[in-house]
């Protein structure tokens, strides 16, 4: 009877030991992703900085601004220094009205004067003078034309630069604003409200983590089993023994086989040359930089 008893208890120890299947993986990394540090563009005081680590910010979003008092006044003084110039460009129109005026009155005798010539009233000579009067004039207004396009041409040239400079002071006042470039999360802040600011000085480094990628290894064997675009199944500990499954994507597949990171294997493996892949996963909030998962490029349970 005892022996029958250790038999069916046998077998029952059996049947759950092998209803009791070990999870197996292919590979196995952490996550990543790309990381952008935002740099100030403009040198002063900061004014506001208005962000916080772990805060979520939008692309366009303006977060603060640096001191721009400086940059203000020296494009007022520059746009100033246009007008006085532009003061100074002649009245065209003013300077050759008597001059045109003397030309309508002397193309007006040159015709009155043809008329008295033909019915014998006036002798050639006269008309000569009239029409000698005539190209005289013309003569001065183009004369004078060109000389009061050198003088307007001459004073225009001379605000160019200084257009120029009013351009590059704008660009610099646009880039005192503080604008967040791509959506993301703030990870770290570098910078605080009333420090000094310089051109290149990192304020903080943000990243999307809307979607994470997951950095693993796979064997020789396994390289022939992956291909970009191929979808694979991640697994992430769920903190009570069990598994957390997602969806992912093989976005990126070395192209070169390395030793195996010391990190992640252990000493008898990292003798292996592995390639390294990147799976794209949909983060639902759970999933953080540096978290370890694994991974299954098939699917074992079939």
């Amino acid at each position: 009877m005892r022996i029958k008893y250790y038999s069916i208890l046998l077998a029952s120890l059996l049947l759950f030991s092998c209803g009791k299947k070990e999870q197996q993986f292919d590979s196995s990394g952490t996550f990543e992703t790309d990381e952008t540090i935002i740099s100030a563009e403009a040198t002063g005081p900061i004014r506001t900085l208005d962000l916080a680590e772990g805060q979520t910010l939008k692309a366009g979003q303006m977060i603060g601004y640096i001191d721009t008092t400086q940059l203000y006044y020296k494009k007022r003084q520059l746009e100033r220094q246009i007008g006085a110039n532009l003061s100074q460009l002649p009245d065209v129109a003013t300077q050759l009205a008597s001059l045109r005026q003397q030309l309508k009155t002397a193309e007006h005798e040159l015709n009155r004067t043809r008329n008295v010539v033909s019915t014998g009233a006036a002798v050639g000579k006269e008309l000569d003078d009239r029409q000698a009067q005539v190209d005289l004039l013309k003569k001065q207004i183009a004369a004078q034309e060109s000389s009061l396009s050198v003088s307007t041409k001459t004073i225009t040239q001379s605000t160019s630069p200084i257009v120029e400079q009013i351009a590059q002071l704008n660009d610099q006042l646009q880039k005192s604003y503080i604008i967040n470039p791509i959506n993301g999360t703030v990870l770290t802040k570098y910078a605080q409200a009333n420090e000094m600011a310089t051109t290149g000085k990192a304020l903080y480094k943000i990243a999307d983590l809307s979607y994470l990628n997951l950095r693993a290894y796979i064997t020789g064997n396994q390289f022939a089993q992956a291909k970009l675009g191929q979808h694979v199944k991640v697994f992430t500990d769920d903190g009570n023994g069990k598994y957390k499954t997602y969806d992912g994507t093989i976005i990126w597949i070395a192209d070169k086989a390395e030793f195996t990171p010391k990190t992640i294997q252990t000493k008898e493996e990292r003798a292996n040359l592995v390639y390294a892949i990147k799976v794209r996963v949909k983060n639902d909030g759970y999933l953080k930089i540096g978290m370890y998962a694994d991974l299954n490029l098939t699917d074992h349970e079939k």
